[in-house]
């Protein structure tokens, strides 16, 4: 019988929890939405890469004679699988390809017609199922970025005066930023592009506010009263709003062209905030004013004393004058003309080429100002400038309130497919660039699409991207739960986002919005705390980018399990009053206790039932994945739960997998989400299995049979010790057996860190908190030979070597397992090839792969010439190249793999042509099979019938309205290529059934076409290697690391500790019925740590081993100490795990109990073999001959100032001098010193440092003349 699957006894008290999402959601659908190649060309939304095209097409030459339309796009099956690609070290990746219309406009070119062609746009590296993109032989993960979401912000900050300066900050999506901001003079400026500024009335005029009575009137400001004698009597003693100008106009001859200019002039005849006097009514009636305006006498003038100040301020009194000005700021010259300095201004805010707020800025903005402006309307309106400094002023005022930045309704997520999107949009607009050149020089020859587009442009763009961005990282594939998290983090870093120097304790604290959003414990210890996070385990990301988090409605204090949980954004859950999951309820459930504690934005009132909106969907909604596989993490420091969450991901896979007696109950989610296991597809009986595959026969109905071109039978290969980035190995292995029934979604394997379905990074192991003779002091382990000898902790890890063979100037390289001055015990273990036999033994130097490389020639002497007549001319010509294992390297090669490019003769291409020609035929054959095979299955389906005219995707109508479906008219199309389902017949069933058939034939006529092109590409070029590559071969050698003194441990809680002494079984602590523990660690670890959840789980797991059960107790709705206590009573062992122990070398009793149990511990991948180093003699940096550092150098250890201090500081002048001349960087005196050890002679006196040099040539530098005396 099959492995049964673990049962839990779960402790939660939370009922109606919703299924989680699919963990990889955040990565798999967003690649989805942004290709969208599931949706047919006529119904895929504006957005991912089609809306990318959009924008980018139609483009046109610039007389507007040619166009080129976009119409379609889509890519053809990658030609290689995932693991090829990662073996030959290539990129999965799909072509592109885009069908473009070419068309003339102009009449003269009649005779050019309109072209529609398939254009090839290159190769898009393509995200594989496990949401990954395989880069150049590595998966890589592209990380979604958290950023400032477009919109407007409003601000504070404090001059050194101490007066308080507010601004409002317009972000777009591209273009120009605009800021509105106070000085301590109460004058409102607009800064363009955080450089030029300039007072907001003279933006408010080249915006069409042209006269002060405009301005004023935005605001209601101003009283206009008529000029006239008797009219302005009664406003005497009353301050004019707005000056009173003269204006008249001049006319001078331009000297240049000798026209006759109209000019206008103004004279200022009463300034603004004059008192209006009986003197001042001549002026104003000779100035030719009709009006003049006032201030108005209520007291909300006075809140607009900013603007008042402003037109003080403003050096324009016209709209010319304003943009000319504008022009003068941002250009610093003179405009040309009026019309491109009022070009200026529309270019930068209110131009769709230019300046774009995007959907989420318009949102926000809307939002934020209250607004109602059309969604599509994506560039700054005149009512966004107007309304942004009304709101600004009511801030200044302290009408409103600032925003504040690190609310999650002013973050957003751009994910992998936004990211594309704007590496599209580069690599688009920069190939629009080039078609419209080569659209300019080509006006009178014939030219199609393909001529225009270089393919390239694209690809670099994207392949940069993918290859050196900040955010596309090389994946963390230590274990599972390492991939699922570095899929779900969220950083604030990368291009558009913050750089660790400049980020603040604001944007890395923790926020109120995070709750159920980002996780407040899982994050990195160093440098970048705060600034990379991970995603709830409930979170979802919305179509605007804004993290959601699901409730459960609450009416009349009754929640509402019915329905759907709600999902919200951090905006739509401000104000809402939110209870938790885990208060008690009814039956029915209504809300069982008379006040509830409640959560509403940053607060947590207690009130009354009847007023909650929303209530949490689980307690663990809070946290992430890794926070929430911590059993008891309620009892746990946060520090020290951040701790435990990180290294969780650092766990190695062991050899023996053994899940969690005390789990969380998400560890089944976690091992099905990460995509390493295989799930049965269906209901059905296992037909065979071994330990590399097994076959399924499913269970079929006969409709499924009738759809489908693939038998019952389903064979799933296991993957066998598969290296990942980190070299850990992927291993798995079958449960189940021959004659099993399997249901849908069944695990049918386990391996990699996985057991019966659940993950299992660590194993259950007997411990006891005590001291054991000093050796677990500051918190190293103590630990049982047990452990060692029955293989708990060993885990295997695999290292690959490679050997490329390049062909150099010289001639080409060789492998070979002919290697001069090699003995040929070196080489017993070497093939043909030169490669190491599977299942041989690999210890330091030994050769792995044999290579010989072309030597430079030189003039040879009379000897070799002699020597080169007698043996050939093979003497001397070559040097060897081989791959020899590094100084730690001990293991077992366990495969080995040669890709080569074919290099032909005129027989080979012969031969070639012939072999392609069989395979042509091959796939004829094959594709009739399945044509008819589709007829057939057609013709069962549709007899009798009647079409309801079914066209192909060309347009071109294939089976007439009316007519019924016979054989002979189903046989009579030649292509179903271009078929697909719809409307075939009357019967809706019928047409479903018709979709499904049409869509697996596509997939299966599709699998055909890839095999054929890949075999074809095989024939002709050999296996596909980067440029410059004959051959590459490569080694896998298999290490299996037992468990040393060295290693770093771990449990759940954060509690880490060294591996300090293997102590024989018999030695080792034991129970009064002779058990001894396998762990022993230091109970003062405990307190000031402040993890008690690992004692809570060491007593639960003791009891969970006797009764042999195992538990689930998710976090902060664990099981309680009177459950415990009940386990343990059930269980008989003491309460709390208190019992003696006796001393496994005496015997006796120690004198105090101490607490026993078992707690899960994981082997972390810091392991000692990893870096345990020592150096000999070894390489030297070129310029200070100072010897390197680092394992990977083969350096030695750094002696820096602070050592030589502490020598200094003894007074040790020979061991110092020693240390600093002979051993370093005094490069004759080593030689010399290693001359006299080998010959026993006694040590020679050092020499001058290579560093007296270096510091010589610093100051010659400087210019000045130093010469060293002898």
């Amino acid at each position: 019988m099959s492995a049964t699957l673990t049962e839990r006894l779960n402790f939660s008290s939370v009922q109606n929890k919703p299924d989680y999402p699919d963990f990889l959601d955040i990565q798999i659908k967003s690649f989805q939405d942004f290709f969208q190649l599931e949706t047919k060309s006529d119904e895929r939304g504006q957005e991912g890469l089609y809306k990318t095209f959009l924008e980018n097409f139609p483009i046109t030459d610039t007389r507007n004679q040619f166009v080129l339309e976009f119409l379609d796009y889509f890519v053809d099956p990658p030609r290689y699988a995932i693991q090829e690609c990662i073996e030959r070290g290539l990129t999965y990746s799909v072509p592109l390809k885009a069908r473009l219309k070419l068309y003339c406009t102009d009449p003269e070119h009649e005779d050019f017609e309109t072209i529609v062609q398939d254009v090839y746009l290159g190769t898009i590296p393509y995200m594989t199922p496990s949401g990954t993109f395989c880069i150049n032989g590595a998966e890589r993960v592209v990380v979604s970025q958290l950023h400032r979401s477009p919109g407007v912000f409003f601000g504070q900050s404090f001059h050194a005066n101490g007066t308080k300066l507010y601004s409002a900050r317009v972000i777009p999506f591209k273009g120009s930023w605009i800021e509105f901001a106070t000085d301590i003079n109460s004058v409102m400026y607009a800064y363009i592009d955080r450089k030029k500024k300039l007072p907001v009335t003279t933006l408010f005029r080249a915006i069409g506010f042209e006269r002060d009575k405009d301005i004023l009137e935005i605001f209601d400001l101003a009283e206009e009263v008529k000029a006239s004698k008797t009219g302005l009597k009664k406003y005497l003693g009353r301050k004019l709003a707005a000056r009173v100008l003269k204006t008249w106009h001049e006319d001078f001859v331009d000297e240049d062209t000798g026209e006759v200019v109209s000019i206008e002039r103004n004279e200022i005849i009463l300034d603004r905030d004059t008192v209006l006097e009986k003197d001042h009514i001549e002026e104003i009636i000779d100035s030719g004013s009709k009006t003049i305006l006032l201030h108005k006498e209520d007291n909300h003038m006075s809140d607009y004393a900013i603007i008042h100040n402003t037109l003080q301020k403003d050096p324009t009194n016209s709209e010319k004058e304003a943009v000319e000005h504008i022009y003068r700021q941002l250009r610093n010259a003179e405009p040309p003309d009026e019309e491109t300095a009022r070009g200026i201004i529309n270019k930068l805010f209110f131009s769709d080429q230019r300046y774009n707020l995007g959907e989420v800025g318009r949102y926000r903005m809307n939002k934020k100002l209250q607004l109602d402006i059309a969604m599509d309307k994506q560039v700054l309106t005149k009512e966004d400038i107007i309304t942004i400094v009304k709101y600004l002023i009511e801030l200044i005022n302290s009408k409103a309130e600032i925003d504040d930045i690190d609310h999650l309704s002013n973050r957003r997520v751009r994910t992998v497919g936004e990211q594309l999107s704007s590496q599209f949009g580069v690599g688009l607009a920069r190939m629009a660039r080039t078609i419209r050149e080569r659209m300019n020089v080509r006006d009178n020859e014939v030219f199609t699409p393909i001529d225009l587009i270089n393919a390239k442009t694209l690809s670099s763009v994207i392949n940069s991207f993918f290859g050196t961005n900040q955010l596309s990282q090389f994946m963390d594939q230590t274990n599972p739960l390492a991939e699922i998290t570095h899929k779900r983090r969220l950083s604030a870093l990368g291009p558009g986002g913050l750089s660790r120097e400049r980020a603040g304790f604001e944007v890395r604290d923790v926020h109120y919005t995070h709750y159920g959003r980002l996780c407040p414990i899982e994050t990195p210890e160093g440098p970048n705390i705060g600034l990379i996070s991970s995603l709830s385990v409930y979170a979802k990301v919305n179509n605007l980018g804004f993290i959601e988090t699901p409730y459960r409605k609450v009416t009349d204090a009754t929640i509402d399990f019915k329905n759907e949980p709600i999902y919200l954004s951090a905006e739509e859950e401000e104000g809402q009053l939110i209870a938790q999951a885990n208060i008690p309820l009814t039956e029915s459930g209504k809300i069982d206790s008379a006040k509830v504690i409640a959560r509403m934005e940053g607060d947590f009132p207690v009130i009354d039932p009847t007023e909650v909106n929303y209530a949490d969907v689980a307690p663990n909604q809070i946290s992430s994945i890794s926070a929430s596989l911590i059993p008891f993490l309620e009892h746990d420091d946060a520090n020290r739960a951040l701790m435990g969450s990180n290294m969780m991901r650092q766990a190695v896979p062991l050899l023996i997998a053994d899940s969690p007696i005390v789990g969380t109950g998400l560890e089944r989610q976690v091992a099905s989400d990460s995509r390493v296991l295989i799930n049965a597809e269906g209901d059905g009986v296992v037909q065979y299995v071994d330990s590399r595959e097994i076959t399924i026969k499913y269970d079929r109905t006969e409709e499924a049979r009738m759809v489908s071109f693939e038998s019952d039978e389903k064979t799933y290969k296991l993957v066998k010790f598969r290296k990942t980035n980190q070299g850990t190995s992927i291993n798995l292995k079958p449960i189940v057996n021959k004659g099993d029934r399997v249901k849908k979604g069944q695990v049918l394997c386990q391996g990699y860190a996985t057991e019966k379905g659940e993950l299992a990074l660590g194993r259950n192991m007997k411990v006891a908190f005590m001291p054991w003779k000093g050796y677990n002091f500051e918190d190293a382990i103590v630990i049982s030979e047990r452990v060692v000898r029955e293989d708990i902790f060993t885990s295997i890890h695999i290292d690959e070597y490679s050997l490329e063979v390049r062909d150099t100037k010289l001639g080409n390289e060789e492998l070979t397992n002919d290697i001069p001055n090699v003995s040929e015990e070196a080489t017993k273990d070497l093939d043909e090839n030169g490669m190491i036999r599977i299942g041989a033994e690999v210890k330091p130097g030994d050769i792995l792969i044999g290579k010989i490389t072309p030597k430079g020639e030189s003039d040879p002497t009379p000897e070799e010439k002699l020597l080169r007549a007698i043996f050939g001319d093979k003497a001397g010509d070559v040097k060897d190249a081989s791959l020899k294992a590094s100084p730690s390297l001990r293991g077992v090669v366990i495969n080995k793999k040669l890709f080569a490019r074919a290099l032909k003769d005129k027989r080979k291409r012969a031969k070639d042509k012939e072999d392609i020609e069989i395979l042509e035929a091959k796939f004829d054959a094959k594709f009739e099979a399945l044509q008819d095979t589709l007829i057939e299955k057609l013709f069962t389906i549709v007899s009798g019938k009647t079409a309801q005219g079914v066209s192909n995707d060309l347009g071109e109508v294939v089976f007439p309205k009316g007519k019924k479906f016979t054989l002979k008219m189903l046989n009579s199309v030649d292509d179903y290529t271009h078929l697909t389902g719809g409307t075939w017949t009357t019967d809706d069933a019928t047409n479903l059934l018709v979709a499904d058939l049409m869509h697996n034939y596509k997939i299966k006529e599709n699998d055909l076409q890839g095999n054929l092109r890949r075999d074809k590409f095989t024939i002709s070029v050999g296996d596909e290697l980067p440029s410059g590559i004959l051959k590459l071969a490569k080694i896998y050698v298999a290490k299996k690391r037992k468990l040393k003194v060295g290693d770093k441990m771990a449990g759940r809680h954060g509690n880490k500790g060294i591996v300090a002494r293997i102590v024989r079984d018999e030695d080792m602590p034991f129970l009064e019925d002779g058990t001894p523990v396998d762990i022993v660690l230091n109970p003062l670890g405990v307190p000031s740590r402040m993890n008690i959840g690992q004692i809570y789980e060491t007593v639960l797991g003791w009891a969970g081993q006797k009764l042999g059960r195992k538990y689930a107790t998710p976090i902060f709705d664990g099981a309680t100490i009177d459950q415990i206590n009940e386990l343990t009573d059930e269980a008989g062992i003491p309460r709390y795990g208190h019992t003696y122990l006796y001393d496994g070398g005496t015997g006796q009793r120690f004198d105090q109990p101490a607490t026993v149990g078992v707690i899960y511990m994981l082997k972390l991948g810091h392991m000692v073999d990893d870096k345990m180093h020592a150096r000999s003699i070894g390489p030297y940096s070129l310029i200070t001959q100072q010897p390197l550092g680092g394992k990977a150098q083969f350096g030695g250890q750094r002696f820096g100032e602070m050592e030589v201090w502490a020598l200094e500081a003894y007074g040790a002048s020979s061991t110092l001098r020693e240390i600093l001349t002979v051993k370093s960087d005094d490069v004759i005196g080593r030689a010399k010193t290693y001359e006299s050890i080998v010959k026993g002679e006694t040590m020679p006196e050092p020499g001058l440092p290579e560093s007296f040099n270096v510091l010589m040539h610093e100051l010659k530098g400087l210019g000045l003349d130093i010469r060293l005396e002898e």
